[in-house]
């Protein structure tokens, strides 16, 4: 095994700006075999990347995180994505139920700090389960979504799933991503019709105004300094010195490092 951290990416990342969505999926299919899947909430983006997956015919599992307090929509989206794109969605979820854990703990999500743990708990601990299992999963964050993820680079390190995070849709503005889902007629969340932006559980998350920036409406009683639950390594910015251990061969392959190991 080898160390692969940020900084060693950002020759690779200055590279990938040019590439298209799916030329991004080829490379990450190429390059990690049966080892990499895709990460999706099924929101807009989550959803135009299952479509783009299911049109490429790489055969990638879906990875789908079920907090136990999800919409019925959103449930039902996951379904629909699943049967109509012939995808296989492997669905995660928390070891205890909404009730047992605000019975142990309380109604965490009524303060910041018990905010953190809720998600903890229930978003990223489920993910936990399939670590060693990819090498590289396929995320739908954007630049376009503003505030933490304006910068978020193509490639990023995961040191807690130990795997990289391949952002297809990094580049991509919210026009394209709106014409891709119009002209493609992208399954989507019925929810996003009806004033949510971005969805997550039914307990923190509401519709927001015309004039509202997209993540208002996520932990809105917790006030702005709540807007992420930590699942995207990226949005805790942990800087370039963050590494991963991969096998050294699979680093070459990645970097697009021609080595002889017969020397």
């Amino acid at each position: 095994m080898a160390a692969l951290s940020q900084a060693d990416l950002a020759n690779l990342n200055a590279t990938m700006e040019s590439r298209t969505p799916h030329e991004l999926l080829t490379w990450a299919k190429a390059t990690f075999g049966s080892r990499v899947a895709v990460l999706s909430a099924l929101q807009q983006a989550g959803c135009t990347v299952c479509h783009m997956v299911s049109t490429a015919k790489v055969g990638l599992d879906v990875i789908f995180v079920d907090t136990g307090v999800l919409f019925q929509e959103t449930l039902a989206t996951r379904d629909k994505v699943a049967s109509q794109y012939g995808l296989n969605v492997i669905t995660l979820g928390p070891d205890m139920s909404m009730e047992e854990q605000t019975e142990k703990f309380g109604v965490l999500y009524l303060t910041p700090d018990g905010q953190t743990k809720c998600c903890e708990m229930r978003k990223s601990a489920p993910l936990q389960k399939i670590k060693g299992r990819y090498d590289a999963l396929i995320g739908s964050l954007r630049r376009g979504d503003g505030e933490r993820r304006s910068k978020v680079p193509i490639l990023a390190v995961d040191p807690k799933l130990n795997c990289l995070r391949v952002n297809i849709l990094a580049t991509f503005t919210d026009q394209q991503l709106a014409d891709y889902i119009r002209e493609h007629r992208v399954i989507t969340n019925p929810l996003h019709k009806q004033g949510y932006a971005t969805i997550g559980c039914n307990r923190c998350t509401t519709p927001v105004l015309p004039d509202e920036p997209k993540r208002a409406g996520r932990w809105r009683h917790l006030g702005p300094w709540a807007m992420y639950c930590g699942i995207n390594p990226t949005d805790l910015d942990r800087g370039t010195e963050a590494a991963i251990d991969l096998p050294k061969e699979l680093i070459d392959r990645i970097l697009g490092r021609k080595v002889d190991y017969a020397i």
